[in-house]
Order: structure tokens, then sequence, then C-alpha cells
């Protein structure tokens, strides 16, 4: 394929694992985050902080914004972003979490996209736990 026939559009993929070693901090933290956003409609932020309170993932979802990640990143603009965390059991020793896979480990990993909605987002049923999932679309 030539460069004229190539897409514009780029799929970043990024996965990581938090250990939350200071609950109240994160919340805390979400808290004040849904009382700063000028955005939030005032019926959600009840809802929201009352969500934040109850798990840490939430919390988290709350605090993590994908254009923080690449809006400094010459030459590209964010076209749609999708995120979401969960309570995960985790043991670092196990092969399960080595993150050194490279593209093909990760398509027999993921069934090759069998599991995957027509966004490329995994299917909710795959999920672990509960947890919060924030969407964004910057245009």
């Amino acid at each position: 394929m030539t460069t004229a026939e190539t897409s514009r559009f780029v799929r970043l993929r990024v996965e990581l694992v938090l250990e939350v070693i200071g609950p109240a901090d994160l919340t805390g933290a979400a808290l004040g985050h849904i009382d700063s956003d000028e955005f939030m409609p005032e019926d959600e932020r009840g809802h929201a902080r009352a969500a934040v309170q109850e798990d840490d993932a939430e919390a988290l979802a709350y605090l993590v914004d994908p254009f923080d990640l690449v809006g400094g990143v010459p030459g590209v603009e964010l076209a749609q972003a999708s995120w979401s965390s969960e309570q995960i059991e985790y043991d670092p020793t196990s092969a399960e979490w080595d993150l050194g896979l490279d593209d093909e480990d990760m398509d027999e990993d993921m069934g090759d996209g069998e599991d995957m909605d027509e966004d490329g987002s995994a299917d909710e049923n795959d999920q672990v736990g509960g947890g919060g999932e924030q969407n964004a679309r910057r245009m």
C-alpha cells in the first residue's frame, strides 16, 4: 500500500496496571475533579460523587483523560477515545501479565479481534469486574 492509500488514523493501545496506595487521596482528587467540572450536569454530579466514593476504579476513570496523553504530540489530533478501569486480581509473576507482547502475540491473546466490538474495543462481557468507563470524542 502506498502512503496515499494508507489511513491517516492510528489506534494506540495502552494497558496500565496501577496499584492504589492512597485510596483516600484518589477519592479526594476525583471528587475535586467532579466538583470543578463546569460541563458536568448537576444531576450527573451527585451520581458521580457517589460512584467515586464507592469504587477506586470509578475514581480513577474520572481522573484519566487520554487527551492529556496525546494533547501535546505534534502533528496529531485526538479523534475519539474510550477508556475504562476495573478492579482486578494481579500477580506480577504470572505470564498473563507479561506486557512485553508483540502485536502478533497480542492479536492471538485477544482472539484476533473476535471478541472485539465494531469500534475495536473489548466486549464488555470480557471484563473481570466493575469499574468506571469514560468516552470522549474531540474534533
